[in-house]
């Protein structure tokens, strides 16, 4: 096996992304964010990208064959819930053990199901967990869900190395399978912030006037306790509801049909380059009161734009937050309301949190720190 120690450029591998470029979800952002930067040291990356679409996103030209130096490739996919992940992962897994790669970077529990055949060739493959996928809601009770859990096992037997987003992670793979792995959490780029023009024209929204929840339209985030929370408060900011769905569009029904009667409620869609910005930059709060997480990328941008942040108590929001957020027990609607309604009528609350929450971030989560440590882990012998 070559020594990795002694190889100045290494050759570069990602899997388990929908696409890249793109914010589809968090995978796609750590993958972009951690390939263009690894390219820009040198290092020769190539992508695996899906064929199929996919409506969370908006973003680019889907026959681009490079990124600021990453390459990228595209891998067949059947673009159907539960075959799009499976069919992509076992295509790139198939096309990456037969390259001439250093590193194999598997994303996902669900892209570690075939991680034993490029083992078969001696290569180094190293597991990203960017969450307990198995235990999201559209894959309860399903095939998927077990398929995903034994996924989850193939990354501990196969993976050299495994790196986990969040302590409580760490704890949870040491308790389940004696297995150590590396914390090494996502990243954050310090933002300019921007006036509302574009968001104004499309949507009526001026600053300090909506509350804001970005992410994807899953149940796991919590949204059902947003939008049941929010309609009792009694304020005229805004409720705005950006993000597209992800093989949920029966959830996002649902949610839209609970706020039928509410005018106050704005669902945007998917949302990218200049209007994200201004929705960050403008929002009087960010509240993100999830079930679930890896860790939220979403939480960490609202920070960098120095939003007050509301999140639930689980411990991948609260180790981003530490004192610098106001944090509800999860799934409890009233505690939920009261403190909106009271950040609602107290903004000097409010803006004791936004006057500390950007430096806090920023400081602690960095993607050239991820990068660097990343590239540590991929030499580690």
């Amino acid at each position: 096996m070559t020594d990795l120690n002694k190889k100045e450029y290494l050759n570069i591998a990602m899997l388990g992304h929908k696409r890249v470029p793109s914010r589809e979800g968090g995978v796609e952002v750590v993958v972009t964010e951690l390939s263009t930067r690894l390219a820009a040291q040198g290092h020769q990356v190539t992508c695996y990208n899906r064929t199929d679409g996919n409506n969370c996103t908006g973003s680019g030209d889907k026959d681009i064959t490079e990124f600021h130096g990453i390459r990228l490739k595209k891998v067949f996919t059947i673009p159907r819930k539960g075959l799009a992940a499976a069919t992509s992962s076992f295509f790139a897994t198939l096309k990456v053990a037969f390259g001439k790669y250093d590193i194999i970077h598997f994303h996902a529990e669900g892209s570690c199901f075939f991680m034993w055949l490029p083992k078969l060739f001696g290569k180094r493959c190293i597991l990203t967990i960017h969450g307990l996928d198995w235990q999201r809601e559209k894959w309860k009770d399903s095939l998927g869900s077990s398929y995903i859990r034994h996924s989850e096992k193939a990354g501990v037997k196969h993976a050299d190395e495994i790196i986990v987003l969040s302590r409580e992670m760490q704890r949870y793979f040491l308790k389940n399978y004696g297995r150590e792995t590396i914390y090494i959490p996502n990243g954050v780029n310090r933002p300019v912030k921007v006036a509302p023009e574009l968001i104004k024209e499309k949507y009526g929204l001026e600053k300090d006037d909506y509350i804001l929840f970005l992410g994807r339209i899953v149940p796991e985030k919590g949204l059902r306790y947003l939008v049941e929370a929010y309609k009792q408060l009694k304020t005229g900011k805004k409720l705005v509801i950006a993000g597209g769905s992800s093989d949920t569009d029966q959830f996002e029904a649902e949610l839209k049909n609970l706020c039928a009667e509410d005018g106050r409620v704005l669902f945007t869609g998917f949302v990218e380059g200049q209007v994200l910005e201004e929705l960050y930059s403008n929002a009087y709060l960010y509240v993100l009161p999830s079930d679930l997480e890896g860790m939220p990328l979403s939480l960490l941008e609202a920070m960098s734009y120095g939003n007050c942040c509301v999140v639930s108590d689980i411990p991948e929001c609260t180790e981003v937050v530490e004192d610098e957020g106001v944090v509800i027990r999860r799934g409890n609607v009233k505690e939920l309301r009261d403190k909106l309604q009271s950040l609602c009528d107290n903004p000097q609350v409010v803006e004791r949190y936004k006057g500390t929450a950007a430096d806090f971030i920023c400081n602690k989560y960095n993607w050239d720190t991820v990068a660097e440590e990343t590239l540590c882990v991929y030499r580690k012998q």
